[in-house]
């Protein structure tokens, strides 16, 4: 399974969210830059970033943005309501390995099949839930199709991931958010990734095991230092010890 630390960005600083709260963020005094490339001085071999300020309609920070993907030194996935295909062939055209599109894939579904066909394997979309329904725009509006049918919507276009999030669990910390996302993965044509539920290592050993599931995106617990990243990248890693034998 792979691990995708994770920098989210507000006025070009490392912040993390409290319950999804875009106006109550938790700032992390470090610099994003030497942040990823400690990402990968310690392993990793994917970076997820996403700029908060995109998402709310804002500038952001592009300049800091491409400085990660010029530094880091691994590939960089990134996310922040990305609006058309102009703006996904920019980034791309920048360096992104990846793209996440959330809103962007609700909306107007074409223009994701019609980027995902001009960037194989480099388009990833968001499948962001609530109780069992479907979230767009920053999480602040439901959409009328279900997720089960969005993510099935996809079957036939080269995505290279979606990433899906129990928003339930992100909240409020759901003990059924687990079979949410493994229900969700059974039906999903490309690898999924799964956002919200590392928390510590026990959650990556409980996922690394859920069929479907292909990655973990980790932001808070490697900032807080509930989780050190070697640890996980070992967790996800490991494999299954010999079994013994029966007659």
């Amino acid at each position: 399974m792979m691990i995708y630390p994770t920098i989210e960005l507000q006025n070009g600083r490392c912040v993390s969210l409290h319950r999804g709260r875009i106006e109550e963020p938790q700032i992390w005094h470090v610099d994003p830059i030497a942040k990823a490339r400690g990402f990968a001085a310690d392993g990793a071999e994917w970076l997820h970033v996403t700029d908060l300020d995109w998402v709310a309609g804002g500038a952001g920070s592009a300049e800091i943005v491409q400085d990660i993907i010029r530094h880091a030194g691994i590939p960089v996935q990134i996310g922040g309501g990305f609006r058309s295909l102009d703006a996904i062939s920019a980034w791309i055209e920048k360096g992104a390995g990846r793209i996440v599109v959330s809103s962007l894939a609700a909306s107007n579904p074409e223009v994701v099949k019609q980027a995902a066909k001009l960037y194989p394997d480099q388009i990833v979309v968001a499948v962001d839930v609530f109780q069992g329904k479907l979230m767009t725009n920053g999480w602040r509006d439901t959409a009328a199709i279900t997720p089960a049918d969005f993510i099935a919507a996809f079957d036939e276009d080269p995505l290279a991931a979606f990433v899906i999030t129990d928003i339930d669990a992100d909240i409020a910390d759901s003990d059924g958010s687990l079979g949410v996302i493994s229900q969700l993965a059974d039906g999903a044509r490309a690898s999924v990734i799964a956002r919200g539920l590392s928390r510590s290592l026990d959650d990556i050993a409980r996922l690394k095991y859920v069929p479907h599931i292909a990655g973990a995106i980790i932001g808070r617990a490697l900032f807080d230092k509930t989780i050190a990243l070697s640890d996980a990248l070992a967790v996800a890693k490991a494999r299954p010890g010999p079994t013994a034998d029966f007659i």
